[in-house]
């Protein structure tokens, strides 16, 4: 699996500048590639451009070659907003992909509890959601995301809205379910600090340019640790193209 971007323009209507410009990237299957930038540099716009919710004013976006025309199942999205239903509770969310999939009962039943253990939410599957804490319900909202069998993983702040601590802890179970898994994940965040421990790759979006500034490959081992050396060289050199995005 292979997504290609070429000549990514979007331009809306009731917007005076374009919201992107002539964006070009690839992603290899298995790459955890993460987009950061200001506010405002069409970071999210990218994403909902690849999950086919929003429509290219020009350019392509290419899945194995073949144009992205609209949502699909080889792409699933987890939002800021875990965006779970309150009238099901934790089990009933995570199998609620397979149901509208028409996956059989008992697969949807042994996929949820897969991805219920891997979340360390097995003892809560028949907890109502608002008996949940915030990191919790966005457990739960990545098992449902994992139980599609989906080509990529498109999270846009899936952490933001979390105290730091709980999403310091998400963060490193993401990682571990990454390398064991494998999935091809593009990942919106802020914050630099997440980037550079969570991606291969670190896509630094220009506000000014509202298009891609650079690409930084980070060059660590896993899993990574946030005081390192070369760790902390490489948040000060992408915060530092971040805080400059103007040029």
């Amino acid at each position: 699996m292979t997504l290609v971007l070429k000549n990514v323009n979007k331009h809306f209507s009731n917007a005076e500048e374009p919201t992107l410009n002539d964006v070009n990237l690839e992603i290899q299957r298995g790459e955890f590639v993460c987009i950061v930038g200001k506010s405002g540099c069409g970071k999210s716009t990218l994403l909902n451009l690849i999950a086919g919710l929003e429509t290219p004013t020009q350019g392509e976006i290419l899945l194995d070659g073949k144009p992205v025309t609209g949502p699909g199942a080889d792409r699933v999205v987890m939002f800021q907003e875990h965006a779970l239903f309150p009238w099901r509770n934790v089990i009933e969310n995570v199998r609620f992909g397979m149901e509208i999939a028409g996956a059989p009962k008992e697969e949807q039943e042994q996929k949820a509890m897969k991805y219920l253990r891997m979340m360390q939410l097995e003892e809560y599957r028949d907890y109502p959601i608002h008996q949940l804490s915030g990191g919790m319900r966005q457990r739960v909202a990545l098992a449902r995301a994992l139980t599609l069998d989906s080509e990529i993983l498109l999270m846009d702040e899936p952490f933001s809205a979390l105290d730091k601590q709980t999403a310091n802890r998400l963060r490193s179970e993401l990682q571990d379910i990454w390398i064991k898994m494998k999935r091809t994940i593009l990942f919106i965040t802020h914050s630099v600090e997440e980037a550079v421990y969570l991606g291969d790759r670190v896509v630094v979006m220009s506000e000014k340019k509202q298009s891609i500034k650079d690409i930084i490959t980070i060059g660590l081992p896993r899993p990574r640790h946030v005081y390192d050396d070369a760790f902390v060289q490489y948040r000060h050199q992408i915060l530092e193209e971040v805080q400059n995005g103007e040029e």
